[in-house]
């Protein structure tokens, strides 16, 4: 008798695709290796991009990890909702999010907020609104390590913004924030070495701070650089997608031992001819911000070949003589997991090969009530 492959739901057909799905025991699983390769989980400050959902941050929470990071409001009220107490929003508020931020302050009292900044006329309307509030905003100078996509240079720039910050009435800078999600090599040696250059600046800048009586903390870092951050001392590290895990990184990052726990399932709607099938998994419910070929990838049909792809369909060629009919379903693995999630209002639990209950996405929302 052939062993039944884990992603299979004998109860599938009580279930209309397309469907995010989710498998807790995964998930726990993928918790539990993470902690098993960094030397204190006081250092851990997992990204909540990933999951979207409190059940996920409670299971977190449950594991002993304490520290969280986010990039919207929603994301940030999602983990004071599911009972995280240090939340870091990994984004330059500007404008009205200034404004909802001192309100999640002012609502959740007993957590600890903290937020980006990266000059200093943000620094300063920040401070305004801390001042308007009564209250007081813990900041993080965000470094530009290589990304080129926010952030200040980890150099004079970046020494002097901080001592700014530092005089700005009701702004408490406490550290330096380095994202290198532009470092994805998948040669471990060479994405080490990329990694190690781009971080000797962020360095060299936090001992320049402490030489003036400053001690500011490092957040460094995303899934493709954890294994490297984690061997660091005292450097705070931010991998997300660890929970659910996905296409792009089992192909990209092979000495990272996390398992697939979320899958999009999808339904054969149309025969088109010969060798074509057509899959209710469009745009809508599938991340497709990359090339064709690398959106999904079918456990149960890895031969199928991407044809095209419009908002609520997906046309493949399965070939001459395939035996694919009407109705069946194939379970697919996104290539990116956290944009996927935000297409889905809630994802569907699958435990011991059945369907037993939903997490809300409620993060993807824009807004919770704040």
């Amino acid at each position: 008798m052939t062993e039944k492959e884990w992603y299979i739901i004998d109860n599938v057909e009580e279930t209309d695709t397309p469907a995010l799905v989710v498998y807790p025991a995964r998930v726990k699983q993928n918790i539990a290796l993470l902690k098993s390769r960094i030397d204190n989980i006081e250092r851990l400050r997992p990204h909540a991009k990933t999951y979207k959902c409190k059940e996920v941050a409670q299971l977190l929470l449950e594991a002993g990890i304490t520290k969280f990071k986010c990039a919207t409001i929603a994301e940030a009220e999602m983990l004071a909702l599911s009972g995280a107490k240090d939340i870091l929003l990994a984004y330059q508020p500007v404008g009205e999010k200034i404004n909802r931020l001192g309100q999640l302050m002012f609502e959740y009292t007993d957590v600890k907020f903290a937020c980006l900044v990266d000059n200093i006329d943000a620094a300063t309307t920040i401070s305004d609104g801390a001042l308007y509030n009564e209250s007081e905003i813990t900041v993080y100078i965000d470094l530009n390590v290589g990304q080129d996509r926010t952030g200040i240079s980890p150099d004079e720039k970046a020494l002097q913004l901080y001592l700014d910050c530092d005089l700005l009435p009701g702004v408490n800078p406490v550290g330096l924030h380095a994202y290198d999600g532009h470092i994805h090599d998948t040669d471990l040696k060479v994405r080490t070495e990329k990694c190690n250059t781009s971080f000797e600046p962020v360095l060299k800048l936090q001992y320049e701070l402490q030489e003036k009586g400053f001690e500011p903390i490092i957040v460094a870092g995303g899934s493709p650089t954890f294994p490297i951050h984690a061997k660091r001392k005292n450097i705070e590290c931010s991998p997300g997608t660890f929970v659910y895990w996905d296409w792009g990184y089992e192909a990209g990052l092979a000495e990272q031992l996390f398992l697939t726990a979320a899958l999009v399932i999808t339904r054969v709607i149309s025969l088109p001819d010969e060798t074509k099938i057509c899959l209710d998994v469009g745009h809508k419910s599938i991340s497709a911000e990359n090339e064709l070929n690398k959106r999904i990838y079918f456990f149960n049909a890895p031969e199928l070949e991407m044809v095209s792809q419009s908002e609520e369909h997906l046309v493949v060629d399965a070939g001459p003589g395939h035996k694919y009919m009407i109705g069946d379903i194939l379970y697919g693995l996104p290539y990116h997991i956290c944009p996927t999630v935000a297409l889905y209002e809630k994802a569907i639990t699958v435990e011991d090969n059945l369907t037993k209950g939903e997490w809300r996405n409620i993060a993807r929302d824009r807004k919770i009530t704040i």
